[in-house]
């Protein structure tokens, strides 16, 4: 068992880390995520007072439009003021009994035209329809049309609607300028932080990836810094802005009439403690759905990675059962949420539509009062989109807040991981040409965090130069973790590592590992072409080289066999199988010149013909190099020049294959039951 598989608890695969919902400090995580956006608070303040100055020129716009509104009434209906003005200054001359041309608005009414007027007038009857008194405008004499007839003012309305024009205008700009210097901010924050996130990964040391998942950081490192980048490009300015909005909007309703602004408020809000009292009661089923799924897909995936168990124990009944069970209640909880979730949208719209009928109902008692102008109603129908919409978006961006919190935390606690031990002042080096090739153990003791007891007690050997080194023993013993010491993936808790007489705590990592061919169990192939693979970080290596090499592996064949031969495109997630895979690592390593070498488990994904074939490729590759190989099969390591066995972290047994053998100990039980077994199979 693995470091990593003793302390992490293993999950299903492609499961991922359970994603943090919720922040543990959320004042705290925004704190430190606007700290790190200092660098850009410039462009951010900039943006925000855009969005703010976007906001505020939408409110405005309403009152504009009231008067727009107002404007374009007037023109359409008689001029009431006029009309009476001349039906009082006629009726007083007539009183007098002294009729006298009148003149308003600098038109000269005659007596006669005043008198036609009375006429015309005296002919309209009580509950007599518009039509009708237009009709009788309409026979009037022409200077009396000319007071009294409706007439639309174009100058004035030309230069409102360009000004409401203008409005709209600059807060489409502001707001589209807003929106870039955002995206800006959030795609070099991002980059910024995936580049600090890279260079973090190389420093940290082996320790914090035994303790985290894979899934786990790669999720830190996509998924988080993605929410982060998308609060900060959408969130963060639709806060402002929503927040600028509601309040300017009710301080602006205020300001024109406070009779409508109380009745857009109250007539909103009805609707949206309806709304919320529907959302609260829709979240467990939210939830119950979440739960449902995974179990649901936890079953799918444990059903079809163990199928041909499940068909070989005749347990599709079984399978097929339980797969209803829940399936059913993903169903039940979906159609709950789904339901209720289907309610928001036509219950946003009715929140609107109420609101509208609210403002225009109280707005025409008021209109006929002569309160308010028929414009004041346009501009609160307005009003009421401009309050109820921000609440939701209010609402929305702190929910994506609480999620930026949480993946900001997760970020930065990554960032901020204890890093490696600083090299800077380490300035001797080991060229791998004088290397003679000696290493030496003395007193190693190591213990991993977390851990009752030290993996390594005391461990002391010597490898001398040219010797290859067979490090057996059961699993869990220690035999990687010297390795990993070996090539300074740790620090050790005590005691000492020499290379030629040299501590490995005076060498850099960077140095040890250029004096090292490390090939490993766990296989890796990036996309590439199958010689860059093999050469992979290797400078002047000749493709005669690659091809010696392959064929001393026995890989030659079956690279021929590709479309385009070393230069046919391979990933790790190609069909090639895992023996394959193998000997592309094997012949890597064999590309690389280095005085030690590295074989760990090696040759476990190969069949037995391959790995005979391997073996020899290997006694070529150790040739004048101090080896470590550590084994399983310890009939791959019957040649070593030195067999250390160890077990509990120490060494119990050393010696070659025959001196152990003859001992009769440990290693003989290992080696016997091994070959018990393969005889027990072959009868």
């Amino acid at each position: 068992m693995s470091k990593q598989e003793r302390i992490t608890p293993r999950r299903g695969p492609g499961m991922g880390p359970v994603p943090a919902e919720k922040a543990k400090n959320f004042k705290g995580a925004i704190k430190r995520l606007f700290k790190e956006l200092n660098k850009f608070k410039v462009l951010i303040v900039i943006s925000l007072i855009l969005a703010i100055l976007g906001a505020v020129l939408s409110i405005s716009a309403p009152n504009q439009l009231s008067k727009l509104t107002d404007k374009i009434s007037e023109g359409l209906v008689v001029n009431r003021e006029n009309l009476e003005k001349i039906t009082e200054l006629t009726l007083n001359n007539m009183s007098y009994g002294n009729m006298q041309d009148i003149e308003i608005d600098e038109v000269q009414i005659t007596v006669q035209d005043q008198m036609k007027f009375m006429e015309l007038m005296s002919l309209v009857k009580e509950n007599q329809t518009l039509e009708e008194i237009y009709k009788r405008i309409d026979e009037c004499p022409e200077s009396i049309q000319k007071v009294v007839k409706p007439f639309m003012d174009i100058e004035s309305i030309k230069k409102i609607a360009i000004f409401i024009a203008s409005i709209y205008i600059s807060s489409a700009l502001f707001t589209y300028i807003q929106s870039i210097a955002m995206t800006d901010v959030a795609n070099k924050f991002a980059k910024s932080l995936r580049t600090r996130i890279s260079k973090k990964i190389n420093k940290l040391p082996l320790r914090y990836f035994d303790k985290n998942s894979t899934g786990d950081i790669l999720s830190r490192v996509t998924n988080d810094v993605d929410t982060i980048a998308q609060t900060m490009n959408q969130s963060l300015a639709t806060l402002v802005t929503s927040i600028t909005l509601f309040l300017g909007t009710i301080i602006m309703m205020f300001y024109t009439n406070w009779i409508m602004a109380i009745t857009a408020i109250v007539s909103s809000l009805i609707g949206f403690v309806f709304m919320f009292s529907v959302l609260k009661r829709s979240q467990k089923y939210f939830i119950a759905r979440q739960e449902e799924l995974g179990k649901l897909n936890g079953h799918i995936e444990e059903i079809y990675s163990g199928l041909n168990v499940v068909k070989v124990y005749n347990g599709r009944k079984q399978a097929d059962e339980k797969f209803d069970k829940l399936n059913k209640k993903v169903y039940e909880a979906n159609r709950k949420s789904q339901f209720l979730s289907g309610l928001m949208q036509p219950m946003m719209a009715f929140i609107g539509n109420f609101g509208y009928v609210a403002v225009c109902i109280v707005g025409a008692l008021l209109t006929m009062n002569n309160i308010i102008s028929f414009g004041v109603i346009v501009a609160f129908i307005t009003y009421v989109r401009l309050f109820t919409s921000p609440l939701s978006q209010i609402a929305q961006a702190m929910t994506s807040l609480q999620s930026t919190a949480a993946a900001s935390e997760r970020v930065f606690e990554f960032v901020d991981e204890e890093e490696m031990t600083n090299q800077n002042n380490i300035t001797k080096t080991l060229k791998k040409e004088e290397i003679k090739g000696n290493i030496e153990f003395e007193n190693i003791v190591f213990q991993y965090d977390n851990n009752d007891k030290p993996t390594i007690k005391n461990f002391s050997a010597k490898a001398l130069p040219g010797q290859k080194i067979a490090i057996v023993g059961p699993t869990g013993a220690g035999k990687t973790t010297i390795v990993n010491l070996i090539m300074k993936f740790y620090d050790i808790n005590s005691g000492d590592i020499k290379i030629d007489g040299v501590s490995t705590k005076e060498l850099t990592r960077e140095n040890i590992h250029d004096l090292f061919t490390m090939v490993l169990q766990d296989t890796w192939l990036f996309d590439g072409t199958i010689k860059e693979n093999i050469i992979y970080n290797n400078k002047d290596i000749s493709d005669e080289k690659v091809i010696e090499v392959c064929k001393t592996v026995g890989l030659h064949h079956f690279i021929r066999t590709l479309p385009k031969g070393y230069d046919s495109k391979i990933s790790d997630n190609d069909s090639v199988s895992s023996g394959q895979r193998q000997l592309l690592t094997i012949a890597r390593g064999m590309t690389k010149d280095t005085p030690f070498l590295i074989l760990d488990e090696a040759t476990s994904n190969v069949d037995t013909r391959t790995e005979e074939l391997v073996q020899n490729a290997m006694d070529k590759l150790t040739e004048g190099k101090t080896s470590f190989i550590i084994a399983h099969r310890l009939s791959t390591i019957k040649n070593a020049d030195l067999i250390l066995v160890i077990k509990d972290g120490n060494i119990i047994e050393q010696g070659n294959h025959n001196e152990l053998i003859e001992k009769n100990g440990f290693y003989a039980d290992l080696y016997n039951s091994q070959f018990q077994k393969v005889g027990s199979i072959e009868e």
